[in-house]
C-alpha cells in the first residue's frame, strides 16, 4: 500500500509541475495579433496548421484531469487508512472558572503598585 501511495504522489507531482510548464508556455490572446505581423511560421509547421495553442490546450486539459484524478486519488487513500481518525480522549481540557469567580490573569492590578 505505501508503494502504491508513492506512486501515486510521484504521478501528482508530476503532472503538477507539467501544468505549470504548459500553461506559462501558452501565449496570451493578444499575443496573436503582434506574431501575425512579424512573418515566423514556424510554430505552424511544427504543430500544424492550428499553431501550437490546440496542442498545448489540450495537453494541458490531459495534465489537469491527471492531476485532479491523482489528488483525489490520495485523499481516498488517505481517508480509508487504518488509523486515521481523530482522537482526542487523551487531550486534557481545563477546567472553566465558575460565575463570578476570576482568574488571576484577570484581576485588576493595585493602584498602589510601582510599574
Amino acid at each position: 500500500m505505501v508503494a502504491f501511495k508513492t506512486l501515486i504522489w510521484i504521478i501528482n507531482i508530476f503532472s503538477s509541475l507539467s501544468i505549470i510548464v504548459l500553461v506559462l508556455m501558452q501565449q496570451g490572446k493578444g499575443a496573436d495579433a503582434g506574431a501575425g505581423l512579424s512573418g515566423t511560421g514556424s510554430a505552424q509547421g511544427v504543430f500544424g496548421s492550428g499553431g501550437n495553442a490546440t496542442f498545448l490546450t489540450r495537453m494541458t486539459a490531459i495534465a489537469a484531469a491527471v492531476f485532479f484524478a491523482s489528488a483525489l486519488a490520495l485523499s481516498y487513500i488517505h481517508s480509508n487508512a487504518a488509523g486515521t481518525t481523530l482522537d482526542f480522549s487523551s487531550v486534557k481540557q481545563k477546567k472553566q472558572p465558575a460565575a463570578g469567580h476570576t482568574t488571576p490573569s484577570q484581576q485588576q492590578p493595585a493602584s498602589g503598585v510601582n510599574n
